[in-house]
């Protein structure tokens, strides 16, 4: 009997402890991370490093000095050498630790073997990244970090430079218009698509930027950002007579440009190579971001009279994707789908759209559209996004890279408090001004007033 109650008083915290960690590693997958996982994985990577990275092909022949060395010193075998480990960084989410390679090795060995470290280690994932030649970094992530979504605190926002996602590295997702300048997004119904484009626009609201909306639904996407836009159309009809307006501001930027640096006025636009960034600050003119959402309805057409004026529409929209960058006009176009059927000049478009963001669609041929032709293995990545996981989606570019990233949750009304509350940066464009959205003036907050109690009846 006193054996067993010594037995029910160990196990009881044991078992107290043990489910205390299950609960945390279940709904806190941060902390039991911090408690428990890197602890346990730190172990693990040290102890069986060698033996690991002999199992995944990793090691290489000793050097005959390194043999006679140790031939002459012990009596031990001569094993194969792996990879020089470098110090084990812990951080919030997983570990980092750079691998300098062996001779005849190269990344590639160790990224294909990425998915038998996972296992090893007992983490969530592997990614290898290339520092230098003949050095790689693997970023261990020890939980599903898309899950649920939460930003580093630690990022530094910049000019045209908005964190707007996680990779599943762990790492921001930045949309960065420097970089890439024009961006193409698709999604479909409750896919997360305004989620992001609530991010992009929040974060742009606290830059000295001109805002641009393209909303054929009525506004109903962009219209709550009314107080921080310098210029918004709801109708196909108000799209064609923006969409002039802008290229005429194209066109007198590139004149400015051509002023400044002496540049014959009649050199076309196509020949200046420079951009508004290589003009003195006080000169420069305030980048414009424009947004069209649901870009489909501006191809669609139901007479002749409007085919025509989709035509005008869909060429100016090409020359801003051609021309606008250098100008400081950037473009973020979103749709549902976004391919050749929808009329002449679809492909040309898309093809102009450097960056791209793939959320969940309804068939491969909507995700063929957005990756196919920048990076065909993420078709299917993006296929095999889940209904339940909305903001999850496949950011790639031109340069064949891409990710899973996924956008947190942002209400419209923060967005668009955010919106009014930097409404004082929206910069004075005169071209603009009869395109300036009407900002409905918000009621003052009602004060309670003293209530009234009934006076008691006295006899």
């Amino acid at each position: 009997m006193t054996d067993l109650a010594t037995l029910l008083e160990v196990g009881g915290p044991v078992a107290a402890l043990g489910g205390g960690a299950a609960y945390a590693r279940a709904r806190h997958p941060g902390v039991y991370w911090s408690t428990v996982g890197l602890p346990v994985s730190t172990v693990r990577l040290l102890s069986s490093y060698s033996s690991v990275m002999e199992a995944c092909g990793l090691t290489v022949a000793p050097s005959r000095l390194r043999v006679l060395a140790v031939k002459a010193t012990t009596r031990r075998e001569v094993r194969p050498v792996p990879p020089r480990r470098g110090i084990i960084r812990p951080t919030a989410t997983g570990l980092r630790v750079r691998l300098r390679l062996a001779s005849g090795q190269e990344p590639a060995d160790v990224a294909a073997s990425a998915e038998r470290l996972r296992h090893a280690w007992g983490v969530h994932a592997v990614y290898v990244t290339t520092i230098k030649p003949g050095v790689v970094e693997l970023r261990l992530v020890g939980f599903d970090v898309l899950r649920r979504v939460r930003m580093p605190r630690k990022l530094r926002p910049d000019l045209l430079r908005v964190p707007v996602a996680l990779r599943e590295d762990a790492t921001p997702f930045i949309r960065d218009y420097r970089t890439v300048p024009h961006q193409l997004t698709l999604g479909a119904t409750l896919s997360g698509k305004s989620m992001y484009l609530r991010h992009l626009v929040a974060g742009l609201a606290r830059q000295p930027v001109a805002l641009v909306g393209i909303d054929c639904k009525r506004g109903v996407e962009l219209a709550p950002f009314a107080p921080r836009l310098s210029a918004l159309a709801t109708d196909p009809e108000q799209a064609a007579e923006l969409l002039p307006v802008l290229i005429k501001e194209m066109e007198d930027r590139y004149d400015l440009i051509k002023a400044r640096q002496g540049i014959a006025p009649s050199t076309p636009d196509e020949e200046i190579t420079s951009d508004i960034w290589g003009l003195p600050e006080h000169e420069r003119p305030v980048p414009v971001v424009l947004f069209v959402d649901e870009v489909a309805e501006l191809f669609l057409v139901a007479t002749k009279k409007d085919e025509e004026r989709r035509d005008e529409m869909v060429t100016q929209l090409i020359r801003l994707a051609q021309l606008g960058r250098a100008a400081g006009i950037y473009l973020e176009v979103c749709g549902q789908r976004f391919g050749a059927e929808l009329g002449k000049g679809a492909t040309m478009l898309r093809a102009q759209l450097t960056g791209r963001v793939c959320h969940r669609v309804n068939d491969e041929a909507s995700a063929k559209m957005a990756l196919g032709d920048i990076a065909p293995e993420a078709v299917s990545a993006a296929c095999a996004i889940a209904p339940e996981r909305p903001g999850l989606a496949v950011a790639g570019d031109t340069s064949g890279g891409w990710s899973r990233i996924r956008t947190p949750y942002l209400s419209l009304g923060d967005a668009a408090e955010t919106c009014r509350e930097w409404s004082h940066l929206v910069p004075d464009l005169p071209a603009l001004k009869p395109f300036r959205p009407d900002v409905p003036v918000r009621p003052p907050a009602e004060t309670p007033g003293p209530v009234v109690r009934p006076r008691p009846v006295t006899d």
